[in-house]
């Protein structure tokens, strides 16, 4: 049978160009209206044509019933092609509208685990506390560690020859050679040498590291700057590793100079795959334009967020050899970054944000390289000189200061310096008045536009850029236009998850936005399959929170179900959910992805573990145990590398033991002893008294059973 051809004419132009017009204003995210519509195809799976035997009827082909991608047929009347295409608009409308909402759940999937993981990471900071008050032994046998961890900064490396120099580059290093003094020359090598994926050699690392603390040394806790009509200003958020992001920038944007000024608003590294290549970028940069380069601290400069995030594992596997050296001395870089920055004395940048209580004045005068660490709190100090600094919070004008270093290297901040950094560092803007705590991150606050306003006008400024939020379209702004978040890592949590953003702003102008995603695709792909993509890796991880707490998960169904029945109705294992796992989700709307419910809509609650379940590294483990260890490894392996004083990997059976009994009653774990005793015995593989803590931990891990039909099928394909 011969193809049917598309309706030529109605009511006086052609059907596909009605049809177009007004696609194109409704699908620009699917750049359908750039495409013919069947022919005329306003999206992948819709298309229009004659209907068969029907003169008067047109007919769309378009999905339908449960089953988004069923094609099914509808008629639309042919008197007027302005008419059909309307339909075709409002159910696409309709279509978009519903894959949008599944991609929001997705990514609230994702920001919620995120925030659970942040807030279990502060949890930490109050555990060492309580270990260095329980655990002596500490103090006697390793006083480094309690220096580490806080005391405001390492010994002031005297003699960086004794790192830089003893480390030879080899006539066979094939990689970028800088030259000290860096130019402009430098950094477009290093840019290319990246693109083609080589590695800079330790000694050039150590070099840079070296002369960046020595410039920020002295740098003001905030960097002011200035620009003009004919100067633009170009502000980054976070980039966390995403190398591709940021050579995405520089090609849309162009590279650092004196005449193209940039703010990177902290949050350089973690995540991603590419943070020591990010930051050389940036520091090279900064050392050869001090003035038109400015860097922020965020709160992943910090090395107790890098030993979780992935920094840490990425400078050790990258640097064999002289690892440790890299991460040392960047502990000592990370605490002497500015920790904002004021363009025009009218707009304020930050990374996180503010709080009720945040006092400029304070923040220009505090001595920032005693912040070791934002997930350590201080030991008390003096109080009376904590209360003279509250004192201070009276003056209104923001009077710039030069750092003052002259202090002891031993002193730290006071609970209030500290707690004022944390705001700043850690805070989120939310719609709701007022400010309260940010239960969700576990640190910081969240503030309300009533705070904004009062903060801004109390210092005599009219906006706050931040960053420390990832957002779908990169950039959002609330509270009246007076807040920004930029977050320039695309891709963030999935491929297609989010845009990335940077802002451009210069004297007298306002605001403005560019977007961008990086895909190594020559097209993008549709909407519906990037959602698919996203979707399927949130309710991965989602599922792999609920594995680790499923004895208690079961516990509380059972509770909820008094008929025994292993079904609850849909409210009853919500409320369940939520109330084990608290991430604050849309369960309901979550469900059919997670259990399996019969004809009344009844939950059979143990579906939710059919495919997924825990491999145990020796099977006489209790299923209890084993979910408390996958639950809390990443805390207990940052522990364990804290307490690994000689980075030796290895810790003692005594060690190993003493810190689980202090983990197990600071968390209130219900573990007996005796069970991890006889879990180490077994671990200790060659009986030497010693544990490979990594290892013993990467023994934990979740799998995936549909992972497992996947890769049969693909073998048989």
């Amino acid at each position: 049978m011969e193809p049917v051809r598309p309706v030529p004419v109605f009511l006086g132009r052609p059907l596909e160009e009605a049809v177009n017009d007004i696609a194109h204003q409704t699908v620009d995210d699917e750049r359908a209206g750039t495409a013919s519509v069947l022919s005329t195809t306003v999206h992948p799976a819709l298309s229009v044509m004659p209907s068969m035997g029907r003169r008067d009827y047109i007919r769309a082909r378009i999905p339908g019933g449960r089953d988004l991608w069923e094609p099914s047929w509808v008629c639309l009347p042919q008197c007027s092609a302005l008419k059909a295409a309307l339909v075709i608009q409002n159910w696409y409308r309709g279509y978009s509208a519903r894959l949008k909402a599944r991609q929001r759940y997705a990514l609230t999937i994702f920001q919620s685990i995120e925030y659970a993981d942040e807030q279990g990471q502060l949890q930490l900071s109050n555990f060492f506390s309580f270990m260095l008050e329980n655990y002596t032994q500490i103090h006697k046998k390793d006083p480094e560690l309690v220096a580490r961890l806080f005391g405001s900064t390492l010994q002031d490396y005297k003699d960086r020859q004794d790192y830089v120099s003893h480390i030879d580059v080899p006539d066979s290093y094939r990689g970028p050679r800088l030259q000290f003094p860096l130019t402009f020359t430098d950094i477009d090598l290093l840019v290319e040498a990246f693109k083609q994926q080589q590695i800079l050699h330790a000694h050039y690392v150590l070099e840079v590291l070296f002369e960046t603390k020595k410039v920020l040394k002295q740098m003001p806790n905030f960097t002011h700057v200035k620009t003009s009509p004919s100067k633009e200003l170009t502000i980054c958020g976070d980039l966390h590793g995403k190398l591709d992001d940021l050579f995405l920038i520089f090609y849309k944007n162009g590279l650092p100079s004196g005449s193209n000024t940039y703010i990177f608003n902290g949050d350089f590294v973690d995540r991603g795959k590419h943070s020591i290549e990010i930051l050389m970028i940036l520091f090279v940069s900064f050392l050869v334009y001090p003035n038109d380069l400015h860097l922020n601290r965020g709160n992943h400069e910090d090395f107790m967020m890098n030993l979780r995030y992935g920094f840490t594992k990425e400078i050790l596997h990258k640097y064999k050899i002289h690892g440790k050296k890299i991460l040392q001395i960047l502990e000592d870089v990370y605490t002497w970054l500015p920790i904002g920055t004021i363009i025009d004395n009218e707009i304020l940048v930050i990374h996180g944000g503010i709080s009720e209580s945040t006092d400029l004045n304070l923040l220009h005068r505090i001595e920032r390289n005693k912040m070791k660490s934002v997930l350590m709190s201080p030991i008390p100090l003096d109080e009376d000189r904590d209360n003279d600094l509250k004192k201070n919070k009276i003056n209104t004008t923001i009077i710039p200061r030069e750092v003052k270093t002259n202090g002891s290297l031993s002193e730290q901040l006071t609970k209030h310096e500290w707690e004022q950094v944390i705001d700043i560092l850690w805070s989120d803007p939310r719609g709701k008045r007022g400010c309260y705590p940010n239960t969700s991150r576990g640190g910081g606050c969240y503030f309300g536009p009533d705070i904004t306003s009062k903060v801004l006008n109390k210092y005599q400024l009219k906006m706050l850029i931040r960053s420390h939020e990832c957002k779908p379209e990169g950039y959002e702004i609330c509270h009246d236009g007076k807040v920004v978040t930029v977050f320039s890592a695309s891709n963030y949590y999935e491929e297609g998850s989010n845009r990335g953003a940077y802002i451009k702003l210069c004297s007298g102008m306002n605001l403005r936005f560019f977007q961008y995603q990086v895909t190594k695709a020559t097209c993008l792909r549709p909407l519906y399959q990037r959602v698919h993509t996203i979707e399927s890796s949130a309710i991965r991880i989602l599922k792999e929170r609920m594995i680790s707490r499923k004895t208690d998960l079961i516990r509380a169904f059972q509770l909820q179900d008094r008929s025994k029945s292993g079904k609850l109705p849909m409210g009853q294992w919500a409320f369940s959910m939520e109330n084990i796992l608290g991430l604050n989700l849309p369960w309901r709307s979550l469900s059919p992805h997670l259990v399996t419910t019969d004809k009344n809509g009844n939950i059979n609650y143990m579906s939710s573990f059919e495919d997924i379940h825990i491999q145990k590294p020796v099977k006489e483990a209790q299923s209890t145990l084993i979910e408390t260890l996958y639950r809390y490894r990443s805390d207990l392996q940052i522990i364990f590398n804290v307490i690994d004083s000689d980075h030796s990997g290895l810790i003692s059976m005594e060690e190993f033991r003493a810190m689980w009994k202090l983990f197990n009653s600071h968390y209130s774990i219900h573990i007996d002893d005796f069970q991890i005793d006889d879990l180490a015995e077994r671990m200790d593989l060659n009986k030497d008294g010693s544990i490979d803590f990594n290892e013993f931990l990467k023994a934990f891990y979740v799998v995936h059973k549909l992972d497992n039909v996947n890769k049969s099928d693909s073998k048989l394909a």
